[in-house]
């Protein structure tokens, strides 16, 4: 276990914190004066998927390259081992049952994690071929599991294990009771963070290999519930742009991990349902997911590099998300 004092960052920050930054107006009902961006832990090589545990006040994340899962406490701030190793995985969520639901790089599928802390295997190839490397992954309201699988985890031995893909890079829903599979995006270039809108009306999918640039897109979700359509660019990232994980807040705000092209970039930048870059929370590292959490939904969680941060805004994430 690791003490929070350990991961300290800026002795004496200001307020409020110059590292929230507003673009447009309607952004700063969502800052509070008080609250500045903590870090509440570091030494990780490469920090993903972060998901909140309401009922045990704890949050989970993964550092991939160190094939492990590691566990923050909101009582105590300690930081401690939840799992190792874990096939590198990446992205996770919650069922609405509260179960874990994790993409695994190195074992090449979904996994879920049940009550008495067995693992299930979810998906792991379609059509007798195997997966690429599941990325991230969204739970919808009717128990069905959407999940990206891009080819980044089988590049090369440091976040996965190298070896040729065997399939395109896709989007692919899975039935919450049935187990049935279904591709809803083939045609997405590297595909990356997804969720949805807080009525679930939109799927919104981070394309990372964009051409020219990376983009986030939208999608409408069919009347049905299984499908996608009406395929557009939701926001043009620019020539050093590189979004990657990303939630919704209640009022249909989209909070997503961003950097790399520059420093000026890193952190998480937020946008407003009709596109408008209202804000940024400015970190010292590239933001490779978030997700909110906290007793009142209100704490935006921000897995970066090698660290893992958080900030009090004024608004809730999605329920479920």
């Amino acid at each position: 276990m690791e003490h929070p004092k350990s991961s300290g960052w800026r002795d004496y920050p200001r307020y409020p914190d110059p590292a929230i930054e507003t673009f447009d107006e309607r952004f700063d009902q969502y800052r509070i004066f008080s609250a500045a961006v903590e870090r509440l832990h570091t030494g990780c090589r490469w920090s993903e998927g972060p998901v909140w545990f309401g009922d045990g006040r704890y949050l989970l994340w993964s550092d991939i390259p160190n094939n492990r899962i590691l566990k923050w406490e909101e009582e105590t701030g300690t930081v401690s081992l939840y799992r190792r190793p874990t096939d590198f995985a990446n992205g996770h969520t919650r069922d609405r049952q509260g179960r874990l639901i994790t993409c695994e790089h190195g074992g090449r599928k979904v996994s879920r994690t049940e009550y008495d802390g067995s693992i299930t295997t979810i998906m792991e190839d379609w059509k007798g071929k195997r997966l690429n490397s599941p990325n991230d992954v969204v739970v919808k309201s009717d128990g069905s599991i959407w999940f990206t699988d891009p080819v980044f985890g089988i590049l090369g031995n440091y976040e996965g294990f190298k070896a040729e893909p065997e399939l395109p890079q896709c989007v692919y829903r899975v039935d919450g009771e049935t187990r049935m599979v279904s591709i809803v995006a083939d045609d997405i270039l590297g595909p990356n963070g997804l969720c949805f809108s807080p009525d679930e009306s939109i799927l919104y999918i981070v394309q990372s290999r964009g051409v020219p640039h990376r983009n986030i897109l939208a999608y409408d979700v069919t009347d049905n519930g299984t499908d996608i359509q009406n395929k557009r660019i939701f926001i043009d990232a620019g020539p050093d742009g590189t979004p990657d994980g990303m939630r919704c807040d209640i009022d249909g705000n989209l909070w997503c991990g961003w950097g790399m092209g520059s420093a000026e970039l890193d952190g998480v930048m937020v946008y407003a349902p009709d596109g408008t870059r209202i804000g940024r929370i400015a970190l010292p590292e590239r933001c490779a997911n978030v997700c909110f959490g906290g007793t009142q939904r209100n704490r935006l969680f921000m897995a970066a590099s090698q660290s893992l941060y958080a900030l009090y805004v004024n608004t809730q994430g999605v329920a479920g998300g």
